[in-house]
């Protein structure tokens, strides 16, 4: 209801020019085993999160969610299934970039469920990140992950365990 009622009420909710909010979409990755998931260093958040990104003006979130798992971890993920996983609103908190500043406003973030290698080496990128790992679901929910987001990483374990 809520996302529903953003785009009814927002011209733009696919790009950054939205200051109030945008959409995003992200992956939240298993490996093959189901016993863990990746996360990034988020430099913004300060904190580890599942990978994911903005819309940047693209209407296939799904899309979107492929190419940022792939520019933040240098992972090739396989799509599960092509349905949203999950939705849930996101904040960000004020900061520069760029040298501007952008001031705080919500992601409606859509995740997709995707599957990697945990084997493969992982790459991230350091103008947004400080790194990439793959950690156990208990470590996706403790103190290390942002506040924010260990409700919704439990969320996603759990709809994935209880399938």
């Amino acid at each position: 209801e809520q996302y529903l009622n953003f785009i009814d009420k927002f011209d733009d909710v696919l790009t950054r020019n939205n200051v109030f909010g945008h959409f995003s979409a992200s992956a939240f990755i298993v490996n093959k085993e189901r016993t863990k998931m990746l996360v990034v260093y988020h430099v913004i958040n300060d904190g580890w999160i599942y990978p994911g990104g903005h819309a940047e003006g693209e209407e296939n979130l799904l899309s979107v969610a492929v190419r940022e798992v792939e520019e933040e971890t240098g992972l090739k993920a396989k799509v599960l299934n092509e349905e949203i996983y999950s939705i849930q609103s996101a904040p960000v908190k004020g900061h520069i970039k760029k040298g501007k500043y952008v001031s705080a406003h919500l992601h409606l973030d859509v995740v997709y469920l995707m599957e990697a290698d945990d084997k493969i080496p992982l790459v991230y990128r350091d103008d947004e990140s400080k790194g990439v790992k793959w950690v156990s679901f208990e470590e996706a929910t403790d103190e290390t992950m942002c506040d924010f987001i260990r409700p919704i990483h439990k969320k996603l374990i759990k709809k994935l365990i209880n399938k």
